[in-house]
């Protein structure tokens, strides 16, 4: 099976590619872990990426495509199958990672959009708290520490990441439904479109996921 999972910061998608991948052994891909591996080896591709990302420049798409060529044209996602997450991010990648697809003689099984109201992203990051020892994550309202503003597993007093503040929450949004959301219609003309309810439960959004895919 070979998926791409499509929503904005706070959605869940990070949680749903680990369910896939106990359950069902597929591959998570993020273009994070991917970038971070070719920069700390310096590849070629690596070397130029840090050259943009140094001068605060985003990366430019026919170099994040030919790191996202060369990871999936390794044996283990042949054999097992991936999640994409994080990529791709435009139209343009999205219509590139259809060319490397094709060129790998390989197939998309489905396209997921995890869906959710901008609220309920504010609320989910905005509440999200991070132990900066072990990286456990709690949110005050649904999952707190034991004890308040403290990581159950050694005691470190938690923090706050920088970006989930309610003003950053509301640009990543914004950015994320200007550049990304044209991604999911481009899907949904290829019908390749799975629109799953991201305001469930974990395990109900796995379950619709699963049970909606084809094959």
């Amino acid at each position: 099976m070979r998926l791409i999972l499509i929503g904005p910061p706070g959605v869940g998608k990070g949680t749903q590619a680990a369910l896939l991948q106990e359950r069902l052994g597929l591959l998570p891909i993020s273009s994070g872990d991917i970038f971070r591996a070719e920069i700390r080896e310096q590849t070629p591709l690596g070397v130029m990426a840090k050259s943009y990302i140094d001068q605060g420049l985003l990366v430019p798409d026919d170099v994040t495509i030919g790191m996202m060529q060369g990871r999936l044209s390794r044996n283990d996602v042949r054999e097992k199958g991936f999640i994409l997450d994080g990529f791709p991010r435009t139209v343009a990648q999205a219509e590139a990672l259809d060319g490397v697809l094709a060129h790998l003689g390989l197939g998309l099984s489905g396209v997921v959009a995890i869906e959710v109201d901008d609220e309920i992203v504010v609320s989910r990051l905005g509440g999200r708290r991070i132990c900066p020892n072990g990286g456990e994550i709690y949110h005050i309202l649904t999952n707190p520490p034991r004890v308040e503003g403290h990581c159950d597993v050694c005691g470190t007093p938690l923090m706050t990441r920088p970006d989930d503040n309610e003003s950053t929450i509301r640009e990543r949004l914004k950015v994320y439904h200007n550049s990304t959301r044209p991604v999911i219609d481009f899907y949904q003309a290829h019908d390749q479109l799975v629109r799953v309810d991201g305001s469930q439960e974990p395990e109900q959004v796995y379950e619709q996921i699963v049970t909606e895919l084809p094959g």
